[in-house]
Parts: C-alpha cells; sequence; structure tokens
C-alpha cells in the first residue's frame, strides 16, 4: 500500500486530538474538524504532551513533523485525505450523520474509519453509499502512545479494506488486530466493562475504596497484564503442565458465585458522587494533565523494559517499538557530513527524559553509555555500516569503554554528542566521544571507545569494506590535526603527583 500523506481528524477530543498527534509525529498531514469553541485549546495541549512523550520513547530519527490544519468543515477537511478518522461523541445518530457526510465528500478510495468503543460497524455504515470502505478502529488512550488498535469491519467492510487499514497503521506504529466477527464493544472494552462492573459492585458494597482498588491492580496483575495477556499469564499459572491443568485446577469455581458480573450496578447520584469523592482524594490535586504527563512517563519506561526483554528481541508493545524504530532508522533520510570537516563531528541531539533520572534526580549511569551507543551507532551509519550492511553479516562491535562523568545533566535537559576518530586501520576504530549540555555547551561527559569490525556469520574479526574504510580515512585525516581531547588514555582514578 502507499504510504499516507494526509489523513483527517473529525472530532478533536480526548481521543481524536491523540490520533491527530500520533499521525502529526509519524510524518502525516493533518486535517481537523472540531466544531467546539476551545478545540485549537485542546488539541494543543495533547500534541504538547504527545511531543514530550516521543521524546522519551524513541531515539530514532522520527520523520519531519505532519501539519496540522483547522478546517471549518468535514467536507473541506476530508479533502484529498486518505485515512479520515472520526471521533464524535458516542451516539448512534450522530456518528451515523457524520460518517455519511464523510463518505459523501471524501475522495473514493480514502479509507474511513471510526474511534466507536462500542457501536457496531454495521449499524454505522447503514446509509453510507460506499459502506465497503467503512470499519471500526478502535484505539486505547492515549492513542499516540498505546500502539494497539481493533479493527472490526461490518457486514458491507471488504476484506481488503481491513487488509489496508491494517498496513496502514503499520506506517504510523501501531499494531492492527483484526476482530473476526463484530460484537458490542469488541474484544478489549469487553473485558474492561467486565471488571468495570465488578468494581463498581467493590465500591458501592464498601468493601474498599477506588485507591485500595486500583493499589490491587497496579501492584500485582496490572504489571503482569503489561507484558503476557490473560492467556499466557494463567498457562504459567498451571506449571510444568500448563494451561490444561490451570482449567481443570481452576475451571470449576468459575461457578461458584464470587462476582455480580450477570448484575449491573446502579449508578445513583450517591454512588456517582462517593466515587467522585474518592477519586478527588485519590488524584491529591494533582490536574488531569499531570496525571496524564505521569501515565505517559510511565508507559515509556514499561515500553523501554519490553524493548529489551527476551535477550534483546523485544516483548509485546516492547517488541513492536524495536520494530517500528526499525523502519524509522531504514526510511531516515542517509545521514550526511562534511567528512573532511577538521572538528569532532555533531551526531546525537537528545533530552533526558523521566526513565533516564535516577534517585539523585540526575541521569542515570547507563544512559549515559546508551548515549554514546547511540553517538557511536550515528557514526557508523555516517560512513556506511547502516541497517543494510549489518544484514549482509557485518558490523563494528565495541571492545572497549572508558566513560567519565563530568558534569550533571537533569531532567528535561537538552544535550548533544560530538564524536572524533583517534586513529584506526583496516579492522579498528578508535573513537572519542563528548556529551554536552546543549543550553551552556557545558561538557558532561567524554567516552573513549575502541570498535572491532567483524564478520557476524563466521564470528570473528575481519577488514572493513573498501567503501567503508575509504570514509573512516577521510574523517580520520580531517581530525588528525586536532588536538588530542583532554582525558585520552586515562587510567581508572587519581591523577598522578
Amino acid at each position: 500500500m502507499t504510504k499516507i500523506t494526509k489523513a483527517a481528524c473529525i472530532g478533536g477530543g480526548v481521543i481524536g486530538g491523540a490520533w491527530a498527534a500520533r499521525f502529526i509525529l509519524a510524518g502525516v498531514d493533518v486535517n481537523m474538524f472540531d466544531p467546539h469553541p476551545e478545540a485549537k485549546r485542546i488539541i494543543g495541549e495533547v500534541m504538547a504532551n504527545a511531543e514530550k512523550a516521543y521524546a522519551m520513547l524513541t531515539m530514532a530519527p522520527l520523520p519531519k513533523k505532519g501539519t496540522l490544519t483547522f478546517c471549518e468543515s468535514v467536507e473541506k477537511a476530508v479533502q484529498g485525505a486518505e485515512w479520515i478518522q472520526e471521533s464524535v461523541p458516542e451516539r448512534l445518530e450522530l456518528k451515523r450523520g457524520v460518517l455519511t457526510q464523510i463518505d459523501a465528500a471524501a475522495s473514493p478510495d480514502a479509507l474511513i474509519g471510526s474511534s466507536t468503543s462500542g457501536l457496531m460497524p454495521s449499524d454505522l455504515q447503514a446509509e453510507m453509499k460506499n459502506p465497503e470502505r467503512m470499519f471500526v478502529a478502535h484505539p486505547y488512550n492515549p492513542v499516540y502512545l498505546l500502539p494497539l488498535v481493533e479493527l472490526v469491519g461490518g457486514k458491507k467492510t471488504t476484506k481488503e479494506t481491513i487488509a489496508r487499514a491494517g498496513a496502514a497503521v503499520e506506517q504510523i506504529g501501531m499494531k492492527g488486530v483484526v476482530i473476526a466477527k463484530e460484537i458490542e464493544a469488541f474484544v478489549g472494552d469487553r473485558l474492561l466493562e467486565a471488571l468495570w462492573r465488578e468494581a463498581l459492585w467493590l465500591i458501592q458494597d464498601d468493601i474498599c475504596d477506588t485507591e485500595t482498588l486500583d493499589n490491587v491492580m497496579r501492584y500485582s496483575f496490572g504489571m503482569r497484564w503489561a507484558q503476557m495477556g490473560l492467556f499466557e499469564t494463567y498457562r504459567i499459572a498451571g506449571g510444568e503442565a500448563g494451561m490444561r491443568h490451570f482449567l481443570a485446577q481452576f475451571g470449576p469455581c468459575l461457578k461458584w458465585p464470587w462476582t455480580k458480573f450477570t448484575d449491573v450496578v446502579d449508578l445513583t447520584d450517591e454512588l456517582v458522587e462517593k466515587i467522585g469523592q474518592q477519586s478527588d482524594d485519590q488524584a491529591a490535586g494533582r490536574s488531569i494533565r499531570e496525571l496524564e504527563r505521569i501515565r505517559d512517563e510511565n508507559l515509556v519506561g514499561i515500553m523501554h523494559a519490553l524493548k529489551n526483554s527476551d535477550g534483546g528481541k523485544g516483548w509485546g508493545a516492547g517488541k513492536l517499538l524495536a520494530e517500528f524504530e526499525q523502519r524509522l532508522w531504514a526510511d531516515a533520510e542517509k545521514p550526511q557530513a562534511d567528512l573532511g570537516q577538521a572538528e569532532p563531528i555533531r551526531i546525537l541531539d537528545t533530552k533526558v527524559n523521566a526513565a533516564w533520572v535516577d534517585y539523585n534526580g540526575h541521569m542515570t549511569e547507563h544512559r549515559y553509555l546508551q548515549v554514546f551507543g547511540d553517538t557511536s551507532d550515528g557514526l557508523l551509519r555516517l560512513i556506511g555500516v547502516d541497517l543494510e550492511y549489518v544484514k549482509d553479516g557485518h558490523s563494528y562491535y565495541t571492545v572497549e569503554t572508558h566513560i567519565r562523568n563530568l558534569g550533571e545533566a537533569k531532567l528535561g535537559d537538552a544535550l548533544y554528542s560530538t564524536c572524533q576518530i583517534l586513529s584506526h586501520d583496516e579492522k579498528r576504530l578508535h573513537i572519542f566521544s563528548a556529551i554536552y549540555n546543549a543550553a551552556s555547551n557545558e561538557l558532561v561527559a567524554t567516552a573513549e571507545q575502541m570498535l572491532l569490525h567483524v564478520d557476524s556469520k563466521a564470528g570473528k574479526a575481519v577488514p572493513a569494506l573498501p567503501a567503508v574504510i575509504a570514509k573512516v580515512k577521510a574523517i580520520a585525516e580531517a581530525h588528525a590535526g586536532l588536538p588530542k581531547p583532554e582525558g585520552v588514555g586515562r587510567a581508572v582514578g587519581q591523577k598522578r603527583s
């Protein structure tokens, strides 16, 4: 499928605004229509949170941001859009009317998705002239971070449409899960609603308050669900005998009348006020925007942990993030620099995010190594050691690193790194990198590293390919006249008197 270059978002609330952010940060232009008088402010705040989250999420080169254009009507918003996402309030007649408007004005081959969390796609497409291109694309909040989107076709939706939608969401870093049959609330919300009903009963019956209930979830099974789903978690609970033993042992208890799942709690004014007051107390004065930022920082940290799981292969949402980053690197413009420039090459620009900060409020030790590793990776791409080079079985491995931490890097600090080639031969690359505070140009840390060129399939050191050696030589010759950086060859410990 041809890449999406332009999308339209009809409705800019919590979900619609976050859809816009997801598209824009993936390099897709977005037309927005929302009649709400505060739409620009609300979407601007969502965009700001999304950009902060992406700055923490990945150091891969994001494409140039798409543009956001506010339009005066649905008809204007959908002009030229290849994907149109409807996110208006959850009322059947309203959504059906808006989707019919979209259908009449959109390009013939445009995909039309609805963010509905429970309405049947067949009901939504009932009055459309081209219902075959309409489907449910049900995301999870925050859309710009959580990668899952449930793709659900109606009776008139074609398989081709669902296939195109699946390919399109992959472009913007999402996982499109196709739901085989349309049912109210689909799959994710069916599970959430079951849990939600029981939670309301527990509060109604004064078994616990909202904070206690949330603590039960986040300190136990919530952590399990972040990296394994329900069935895989319970497979482990069955021990070596696996799922069959688990079902045999715990299945019968499901017949016991433990829950009130079949009986819906009556949301009286008193219960609403009780939950509302407990929720206010639990928030402890934090605004919704503050809570969103905390949520985003935590989600980024979880995805980073999952990305490094399973021996570095990645797991769940972390594996999806790693695959998305690979596509970003592959699609990025080849790095350009004056290889004959007689100064250290500026490689990387980044920010210290919340997941990088330790108990002292400073960037933690292993993140310095990450930045230096990303710096050496940037140098390698510059000399032609890119993903294709690595796939062909060649790469440089770092065999020695000496890091000096000379200054402080704190949450939110903008940093940049430089790299200088000290020496080289056909197999070895001796480099010196530095991290600076972008605001003050203060030197924060240095790293001296030795890299060895290898044949990864044979598992041994071999000469780099001629094209790579030529680029290394050009940089090294330009750097030959530079003064030797302070700290090169430095041993650990105090300076000798």
